[in-house]
């Protein structure tokens, strides 16, 4: 794990980033008694009706959803007809896991391990500054509120567009996901200060181009920490008609609204936006990946993009149960299962097809299959489970173990990028 503020560029980056922080006005939600409740849902069909609710679901662990609901849609959480157990009010929940320092209004006691957008800003430069012959940073745009988002290239030559497979890494598209940040920094330290000592850490990079954007939302996850205490918002900070922020990992353009797995209501922490890629931090990662298209041809070969919580390995398609659908067929969808269910026995997550979990559209993974066949899974950390939005707040001490515990499924997924299909004992 990265330690914090390392050294003279940190220190720098620091102070420039207070000086040139976008400053806008931020409003605090309106929460309504949310609730947090315990769903029993056997299946996929099951808990897609939970979610179509409007409800926002935290976690699954076996039959059991984990979901927040306001007084109004707790009538409609019922209707469903499955058992629905309360388990607390959400924010007192919050307000236990602690406060920062008066006046710090950033991580609380318990969470200073995590770093914010300025430490992770100053440790994607210290990278570069330590390893110049192997990283290189660069901001494919800015956040909605003006903060820049980052994308560190890891390679051999970094300075070079090589004819190598490249691999892309997303983290933090929801706000409260703050775990994913440390990941992706995770992957970038150990593959930049490993490549001396390690030789199968080598052998990865001087193969790859390796791409890591540690936060795709940062406005969301600044707002998060901006009252000192944990707020556990998830979107991003776009106002919206009638509320504030647009959910990203529903704006993406592919499928976008089509199935139910996604809500209109502006309130919702699943709104998709008013059209695809309303958001201007979907525009830029789309951007960024439609800019690897070369001579006619997708050099980004696989992604994960990684969130929290509930130890799950998934994959397209999203937006529909069906194992295979247009643009899927039987052998790609194979390989997907093939490789998820391997990576799954490195880290001791689950595997399965996002549509297993529930419905949902608009989604990362479905848009850069779809699009570009992109190999791309999502990740949903630790934990397994919670008792509501504390799941998305262990404390600073279980960083390292669960980024590293990571390793060896990374090192799998980045030896079958170049050929995912490799997995099943196809050729590309």
């Amino acid at each position: 794990m990265f330690a914090k503020r390392r050294g003279l560029v940190a220190l720098a980056c620091l102070a420039l980033i207070a000086a040139a922080a976008p400053v806008a006005a931020e409003t605090t939600p309106v929460h309504s008694q949310r609730t947090v409740y315990e769903v029993t849902a056997a299946d996929a069909v099951a808990r897609t009706k939970v979610a179509r609710t409007g409800v926002d679901v935290l976690g699954m662990d076996g039959d059991k959803l984990t979901v927040i609901a306001e007084p109004s849609q707790l009538r409609a959480l019922r209707s469903t007809g499955l058992a629905v157990k309360s388990k607390g009010d959400a924010d007192e929940q919050l307000a236990q896991l602690g406060k920062a320092e008066i006046g710090t209004l950033d991580f609380p006691s318990g969470y200073t391990g995590y770093h914010n957008y300025a430490e992770t800003t100053a440790e994607l430069n210290q990278t570069v500054a330590d390893h110049p012959t192997l990283a290189r940073l660069q901001t494919i745009g800015t956040s909605y509120q003006g903060r820049s988002l980052y994308a560190l290239k890891i390679s051999n030559n970094p300075s070079a567009d090589q004819a190598k497979p490249e691999v892309l890494f997303t983290c933090n598209q929801h706000a409260r996901e703050h775990l994913t940040v440390e990941m992706c920094l995770h992957i970038i330290q150990r593959l930049t200060d490993g490549y001396a000592t390690n030789t199968a850490i080598k052998a990865l990079v001087d193969s790859r181009e390796i791409w890591v954007v540690p936060s795709v939302n940062p406005d969301g996850a600044e707002y998060d920490i901006a009252a000192g205490t944990l707020r556990g918002w998830r979107k991003n900070r776009q106002p919206n008609s009638t509320s504030t922020g647009t959910d990203p990992n529903r704006n993406w353009g592919y499928q976008w609204g089509c199935c139910g797995g996604s809500s209109g209501t502006g309130s919702s922490e699943t709104y998709r936006g008013p059209s695809a890629f309303s958001a201007p931090e979907t525009q830029r990662v789309r951007d960024f990946v439609n800019s690897r298209v070369v001579g006619g041809v997708q050099q980004i070969k696989a992604h994960i993009d990684w969130h929290t919580y509930s130890e799950l390995i998934l994959w397209p398609y999203g937006y529909t149960y069906n194992d295979t659908a247009t643009g899927l067929n039987a052998d790609q969808a194979n390989a997907f299962a093939t490789l998820g269910r391997q990576m799954a026995s490195r880290n001791g997550y689950t595997p399965q097809q996002s549509s297993d979990l529930y419905i949902t559209d608009g989604g990362i993974n479905d848009w850069m299959w779809a699009t570009h066949k992109i190999w791309s899974y999502t990740f949903e950390m630790y934990p397994k489970s919670g008792t509501g939005l504390n799941g998305f707040y262990p404390r600073d001490t279980a960083i390292a173990a669960q980024v590293t515990r990571n390793d060896t499924a990374v090192d799998l997924f980045l030896g079958y990028a170049d050929c995912v299909p490799r997995v099943i004992g196809q050729s590309c």
